[in-house]
């Protein structure tokens, strides 16, 4: 009977116990879950450290984000996912970790223009909008330059909602990349991880955000459809390396991100195949590789411009044999090396008592160059690229037919102005 009475009160004491730790831990364990969840950093959580509720997602993937790197860490959400291991597929957690460690680096970009219209062609004010990424703590953003194309006034909204006029660092039409700048706290800021575009595979899952139509921060999946597709840009030349993507773009997403699953930047949203010219998404999105962007962006912060080299040949012609030199800039590098272009020659002929001039324009003895450092040039964009992928004061190699037989002839290249 004793026994019996001690095991009674031994289970009572447990029972009493365990319902005193179910009433008073489960409720402050609750609250502490839904704190986490929607206090904002303000409110003693830091968006820059690690965050714990996060980090405790298995990574199902070997390209998921490496949490350990504090770059990668800036932009992850306080308190963004509360889930257990089966909550999520795999794949769906690869998209949440992106879009919580990228979302604050992308602003929306609206602009104020004005255009001619009527009859007396009054210009009347007209708006646009577009995306854009945070390149770094001093307020430098990356976008397209059409978005920001002949804007008299340019407005960038943060994440939180809060907007900064913004100024022109640099603009490159050829590449279709500009940098704006704006005077946000750097607390307000989170910049955008660059990755490498050369290790982009066709098939490779991506994942791009915009602002299409308005909408903030909207995230859409694809794959890399192609990596070698050509757009011509607003100078009429041709943009090489472009990615093709499936990935949902619309208007009003140009300059957004493309991210690879370790919330990279691997490229900038640039354009959509619109046949119908409606501005929505047909499946087929362009955008200009970051490879590119890190050659660019760093001379328009600097210098507000691309300094590329030149060889001062205004204007060439192809033919089956060669890029036949049409007009050669006065006193630039091709002068000096003696490149010859088309000449204009004036004859007088005596008839009589009377004298008269023709002047015509002589096209056999212009040049045409079919190399450039051994490497064949067949179109005017392989011949400016070859030029462009030198620097100013190089020397190169242009070898040309010349009175029927080919000749090499070294040029030292300027700089543009």
């Amino acid at each position: 009977m004793k026994k019996y009475l001690v095991a009674c009160v031994c289970s009572a004491m447990a029972g009493a116990m365990l319902a005193f730790w179910l009433v008073s831990d489960s409720p402050r364990a609750l609250v502490s879950a839904q704190d986490a969840s929607s206090r904002r950093p303000s409110e003693g959580l830091d968006p820059r450290r690690p965050n714990e509720v996060l980090n405790a997602i298995p990574q199902p993937a070997t390209d998921l984000i490496d949490d350990t790197n504090p770059a990668l860490r800036s932009n992850v959400l306080p308190g963004a996912v509360v889930a257990g291991d089966d909550e999520y597929t795999p794949d769906e957690l690869i998209n949440i970790k992106v879009y919580d460690r990228v979302n604050r680096s992308v602003v929306n970009i609206t602009t104020r223009t004005t255009r001619p219209s009527g009859f007396f062609m009054t210009e009347v004010p007209a708006a646009g909008e577009g995306s854009g990424s945070v390149l770094d703590m001093q307020g430098h953003i990356l976008t397209n330059y059409h978005v920001i194309e002949g804007a008299r006034e340019v407005r960038v909204t943060l994440f939180n909602g809060e907007a900064y006029e913004a100024g022109v660092v640099g603009k490159d039409p050829p590449n279709d990349v500009a940098v704006l700048k704006i005077n946000a706290p750097p607390k307000s800021l989170y910049p955008v991880q660059l990755g490498d575009s050369n290790r982009l595979r066709v098939g490779q899952k991506i994942l791009a955000i915009g602002n299409p139509f308005g909408l903030e921060r909207t995230l859409t999946v694809g794959v890399v459809s192609n990596l070698k597709q050509s757009l011509p840009s607003k100078t009429g030349r041709q943009m090489k390396s472009i990615i093709q993507i499936d990935a949902a773009l619309n208007s009003g997403s140009s300059g957004g991100p493309l991210l690879n699953s370790r919330a990279e930047l691997v490229g900038m949203n640039t354009a959509i195949a619109n046949p119908s010219q409606t501005g929505e998404n047909t499946g087929v999105g362009f955008s200009i590789p970051v490879n590119t962007i890190r050659r660019v962006v760093p001379q328009l912060i600097e210098h507000g411009r691309v300094i590329r080299p030149v060889i001062g040949i205004a204007s060439v012609y192809e033919t089956e044999r060669g890029l036949v030199i049409i007009d050669i800039a006065p006193g630039g590098p091709a002068a000096r090396a003696g490149l010859r272009g088309f000449e204009v020659v004036t004859q007088k002929e005596k008839r009589g008592p009377f004298t008269y001039e023709r002047t015509y324009v002589d096209r056999e003895r212009a040049d045409r160059i079919v190399s450039v450092d051994g490497v064949p040039v067949s179109t005017g964009d392989d011949f400016q690229d070859a030029v462009e992928s030198k620097k100013p004061g190089d020397r190169i190699v242009v070898r040309v037919i010349r009175d029927n037989r080919e000749l090499d002839v070294p040029v030292t290249l300027a700089a543009s102005e």
